[in-house]
């Protein structure tokens, strides 16, 4: 399978921090460059922690679109396994698979284009993670992001948590995945997976390819609230994010509020004015102009008049995707149906991966 060429890509190699393997910096779309036209099989998984934010769809969820839509060989999890790493009300968790379901569709993942599954209804994930565990040392798990912020100080976090990063790398090897699209804050464990590959096929034969990340080149959209922080569904404020499902009055009052700063004039300067960068780069992420025509567009305005100007342009973006999201939450049924589908085509190439594992380790 042959891949298009569409943007512009770079293949870095960061040495100095031990991420010697390919990673692909993307200009809002592909995964390839121009000398590798070999076919590509990409992984990406989102937990089920209730509904997207603007953040999660500029940032992920687009490119997600965008990829299925080159042509690749694309497959996308609903990983809720990861998300009881921390307390979970089993009929909120229960609910968010759905609405999840519901926001990826509606978003643009297209069933007929790539798989959507729900990862816990591929019990190879688990399978294959104990034999990575097994390759796996405590010191390098130590390491990882998540766990040093999610354990404390005392590090009190549970097994689940402390091990999460390897079953994340069993769910890529899984599938023999080529590609991954994640965020820089993930690159840390893609390189855990990168090495665990490694070590498996140093101790039973060449077998599972090096994943490649895609970093996409959408910035991060900050918190209305804390313009210094990352938006997130963490948050304990909801006037600090815009979720999918937000109406147009929602959308406008969020944006009414969003934290700028004394000075009228829009502007885009990140490190003196984030507030207001911050509402020009989302902006620029739904309209595609670029932050100078932004500005250049808007001289003279204040900025309480130009958070009326994004949010009209936040709603002509997110209105559609709210629509649909509300529609396919009453259909139940139909989302079953896509769960259900979505993971017996992912326990195919599943089966026949972990078997294979089964025979290099000597299980069978």
């Amino acid at each position: 399978m042959a891949l298009p060429m569409k943007c512009f890509s770079r293949v870095c190699s960061l040495s100095s921090s031990r991420l010697h393997r390919h990673v692909i910096r993307c200009n809002n779309s592909t995964v390839s460059t121009p000398k590798d036209e070999s076919p590509k099989k990409i992984f990406s998984g989102i937990q089920p922690t209730g509904i997207p934010h603007i953040g999660n769809y500029l940032g992920a969820l687009q490119q997600w679109v965008e990829l299925q839509g080159e042509g690749h060989h694309v497959i996308y999890s609903i990983v809720d396994m990861h998300s009881i790493t921390v307390p979970q009300d089993p009929d909120q968790l229960r609910q968010n698979i759905y609405d999840m379901t519901a926001c990826l569709l509606a978003c643009g993942i297209d069933p007929d284009k790539s798989i959507l599954f729900q990862q816990s209804s591929v019990s190879q994930h688990a399978e294959l993670a104990w034999v990575l565990g097994c390759k796996a040392t405590m010191a390098r798990l130590k390491h990882l992001p998540q766990w040093k912020v999610k354990s404390g100080p005392k590090e009190e976090g549970g097994v689940g948590l402390f091990t999460y990063p390897i079953l994340q790398a069993a769910d890529i090897l899984l599938y023999k995945a080529t590609h991954v699209p994640i965020g820089v804050d993930q690159v840390q464990h893609l390189q855990l997976a990168q090495d665990l590959a490694t070590t498996f096929n140093y101790h039973y034969g060449q077998y599972f390819p090096q994943p490649t990340a895609i970093l996409g080149d959408t910035k991060k959209v900050q918190s209305l609230r804390k313009p210094d922080s990352k938006m997130s569904k963490s948050e304990a404020d909801p006037k600090s994010r815009i979720d999918l499902t937000d109406s147009p009055e929602v959308i406008r009052e969020k944006l009414k509020k969003a934290v700028t700063d004394f000075t009228s004039a829009v502007t885009y300067d990140p490190d003196t004015r984030p507030g207001v960068s911050n509402l020009v780069r989302i902006h620029s992420a739904c309209t595609g102009l670029s932050y100078e025509e932004i500005c250049q567009q808007n001289e003279g305005i204040e900025t309480a008049k130009y958070k009326f100007v994004v949010a009209d342009a936040v709603i002509t973006k997110l209105d559609p995707i709210r629509t649909e999201i509300l529609r396919l939450q009453k259909d139940r049924s139909f989302l079953d149906d896509v769960l259900r589908d979505g993971a017996r085509k992912a326990r195919d190439f599943a089966e026949k991966t972990y078997s294979e594992v089964k025979k290099l380790v000597g299980f069978s």
